[in-house]
């Protein structure tokens, strides 16, 4: 990408604290049609003591199991602890992957009504075997060969039963199967006939083809230059011009009325589309200590699609969905945010 003056300049969204926090509540009981692919989080923890007689590597003696909800599983709970109510659709193999899942779903009281089983596919698992804090290896069961036409048409027929029911739609792109570029326009387009907008965390892998028509898309910078075709492109996060250069054409490709994209350690910039106009402006972070950013994008796409559903701003969505962040990048591990955990990090912000 050329080189651009660094002077270009964009509006940073001032915002007043105790506003921010009177809109918490807002988020109560709003309903999120979920849709995306979920998979177990599997731990394995433990001691290395000895080195394996078999072969050169170290022998793991595991002192803790854990078992966790990923992928769009994380992102119902965190839409779940922020005081919402997601309503998850995804699918399941028919195996020990899917028994651990859907007893974890009881457990967080998480519903799994609309989890289609699908035996022809294994329940997608990411086992991480680990000696303390450090990882030895990970393993992954899974495929990423697209859902048939029958179980695809299961998917389709369930949204358009739930989506009435429903006050905004998001769509989490894993790219494990699930969701064909035909589908996705086919959800939007039934999302739209039904009034409600439609969010999509897009994946690196797929074309922006697959999101054309939604109403708010939150690529990061990567997944951003990926989806206009210049994942070769390098653009320095400073660089305000070569930001905007890549919002509006991710504008163009994806015809999105609204972009946000994160910038990590930056906060995020929001980009929305105003007639022929393409107006930025950006959020920056409120994180205080960083410890581990797993899990900071669900936080954050929840928390807008929560905000969007209580006609709260986009502007002031990001905002909220920041601090929402920055409490759980503070946090050891994927942690969602509670109601009362983005409240007092708010107050102590």
């Amino acid at each position: 990408m050329s080189k651009h003056n660094n002077n270009f300049q964009i509006q940073t969204i001032s915002h007043d604290k105790n506003y921010i926090l009177s809109k918490v509540d807002q988020l109560k009981n709003k309903k999120v049609l979920l849709i995306g692919d979920i998979c177990l989080d599997e731990y394995f923890m433990g001691e290395v003591r000895r080195i394996s007689p078999e072969a050169p590597v170290p022998v793991l003696e595991v002192q803790e199991e854990d078992y966790r909800l990923g992928m769009a599983g994380n992102v119902a709970l965190n839409i779940q602890s922020l005081g919402g109510i997601p309503q998850l659709l995804s699918i399941l193999g028919q195996d020990h992957g899917a028994d651990k899942l859907l007893k974890i779903f009881s457990q967080k009281n998480l519903s799994s009504e609309f989890l289609i089983t699908d035996s022809s596919r294994p329940t997608t698992r990411k086992t991480r075997i680990m000696a303390k804090h450090h990882h030895l290896c990970r393993v992954d069961f899974e495929t990423r060969k697209m859902i048939s036409s029958e179980t695809s048409d299961k998917i389709e027929n369930l949204f358009k039963n739930k989506i009435v029911n429903s006050d905004i739609v998001v769509i989490e792109d894993y790219a494990k199967g699930l969701l064909s570029p035909k589908l996705i326009q086919q959800l939007i387009q039934i999302a739209h006939q039904s009034g409600k907008k439609v969010l999509i965390d897009p994946h690196v892998t797929h074309h922006s083809e697959y999101y054309k028509g939604a109403d708010l898309i939150k690529p990061n910078l990567n997944e951003s230059l990926a989806l206009i075709g210049r994942a070769d492109w390098y653009v320095d996060t400073d660089d305000k011009k070569s930001l905007v250069e890549v919002l509006d054409l991710l504008h163009q490709k994806t015809q999105s009325e609204s972009i946000v994209m994160t910038l990590g350690k930056e906060g995020m910039i929001i980009s929305e589309k105003n007639k022929e106009v393409n107006h930025q402006s950006m959020v920056p972070t409120f994180a205080r200590d960083v410890f581990d950013v797993t899990g900071a994008g669900d936080t954050v796409i929840a928390a807008i699609s929560l905000a969007l559903a209580s006609n709260i701003s986009l502007q002031e969505s990001c905002v909220l969905a920041n601090y929402a962040a920055g409490f759980v990048v503070g946090q050891i591990g994927c942690v969602p945010c509670r109601v009362e955990d983005i409240k007092q990090y708010i107050l102590n912000s």
